[in-house]
C-alpha cells in the first residue's frame, strides 16, 4: 500500500508541475488544471499527501518556469493549502464523500487557492517594483469566476475518478507471471 501510495503521489507531483506549464496566462490571470493532481492524491489519501503533491509539484514548476526567488515559497502555498484542505476534508469524512460533499470541498479549496495566490500576487509585486492597484483588483472579479468554474468541474469530475481509483488501491499485488 505504502509504494502505491509514493508512487501515485510522485505521478500527480509531475502531473502537477506539467499541468502548470499547460496554462492559458496572462499578466495576472492564470488558467490550469495544476490543481486536479493534487486534489486526486489528498481525496485518496489525506492532508499529509495533498500539501505534499501540491508543494513538491508546485516547486517544480516554479523551479524550471523562473527559478528560485525571494517569492518562491508564497508561489508554493497556495498548491499546498489547496491540498491540505481538501485532504483534510475528505479524511474528516473518512475518505467516504457524496458528490455534494465533493463540490463543497474542492469549491472552498480553490477559493483557499484563490485568495492565496492573490496575496502572493501582491507581495510578489510589491517586492519586485511591478504593483499597481489593478494588478490585485482589476481581474478579481474574473479570477472568481475562474475559480468556481473550475470548482464545480472538479467537483463534478473528481466523484467518477475517485472510485475506479479506490478499488485500484484495494486491489491486491499482482505477482509478475502469476
Amino acid at each position: 500500500m505504502k509504494t502505491k501510495q509514493v508512487t501515485i503521489d510522485a505521478m500527480m507531483a509531475a502531473m502537477c508541475a506539467v499541468l502548470g506549464y499547460l496554462a492559458l496566462e496572462t499578466n495576472v490571470i492564470k488558467v490550469s488544471f495544476e490543481s486536479l493532481p493534487l486534489l486526486v492524491s489528498a481525496l485518496l489519501f489525506g492532508p499529509v499527501n495533498g500539501a505534499l503533491v501540491g508543494g513538491i509539484g508546485s516547486f517544480i514548476y516554479q523551479l524550471l518556469r523562473y527559478g528560485v526567488s525571494a517569492t518562491t515559497v508564497l508561489w508554493m502555498l497556495p498548491c499546498i493549502a489547496s491540498g491540505f484542505i481538501a485532504g483534510l476534508g475528505a479524511k474528516m469524512r473518512k475518505f467516504s464523500l457524496s458528490r455534494g460533499q465533493t463540490v463543497v470541498l474542492v469549491v472552498v479549496s480553490e477559493l483557499v487557492f484563490m485568495a492565496l495566490n492573490t496575496f502572493t500576487i501582491y507581495v510578489d509585486s510589491k517586492i519586485y517594483g511591478y504593483y499597481f492597484y489593478g494588478i490585485v483588483t482589476g481581474a478579481l472579479g474574473i479570477r472568481l469566476a475562474i475559480c468556481l468554474v473550475k470548482a464545480t468541474a472538479y467537483g463534478v469530475i473528481l466523484p467518477l475518478l475517485m472510485k475506479p481509483l479506490r478499488q485500484l488501491m484495494d486491489e491486491p499485488q499482482r505477482v509478475a507471471g502469476k
